[in-house]
């Protein structure tokens, strides 16, 4: 079904505002990919707060361009699906754990920080770990020394308890 001018220009409007929202994009060949797979990404993708669309290719080109994302616009070619997340590892993450499992759906790259990724880079940026648990390391971090301080002062403090009741 062919969209008209104002459905085009009303599709584009959304992308760019998804675009400028986001902090990166990936970009994955779905060809062979059947309805359930897709469902079963999408919904896997909405839970981690990715926007995952599939849209004609020279569409996508117009909404990119002017933002961090147009650095890909030239490998936005055959039919792929596209991935925006405000957070920084999601989309990355999303697709590459369901691209583990389906074989069928093939990383094309994508952008991060206004710079092209390729597959391997989308990869890496899957790897990083999540927010939450970098929050966790760092807490764990600042308060080891802490806790070390305290259980030498208590090794002290007992010590010199020994030493004065004998």
């Amino acid at each position: 079904m062919s969209l008209n001018r104002s459905e085009k220009q009303a599709v584009i409007d959304e992308v760019t505002a998804l675009a400028a929202q986001a902090q990166t994009l990936v970009m994955a060949e779905y060809r062979g990919i059947t309805v359930a797979d897709m469902t079963r990404l999408r919904s896997q993708a909405r839970e981690k707060g990715v926007n995952l669309s599939v849209l004609k290719n020279t569409l996508a080109r117009r909404a990119v361009t002017g933002s961090a994302f147009e650095v890909v616009s030239g490998q936005m070619t055959g039919p792929l699906i596209y991935g925006f997340s405000a957070d920084a590892v999601a989309a990355a993450k999303v697709v590459s754990d369901f691209a583990k499992t389906n074989d069928k759906l093939v990383i094309r790259g994508g952008a991060f920080a206004g710079k092209a990724l390729d597959v391997n880079g989308v990869k890496q940026l899957a790897n990083i770990p999540s927010k939450e648990v970098l929050l966790a390391q760092l807490c764990g971090l600042l308060k080891s020394p802490i806790s070390r301080t305290a259980v030498v002062l208590g090794a002290l403090a007992a010590k010199k308890g020994e030493t004065a009741a004998a």
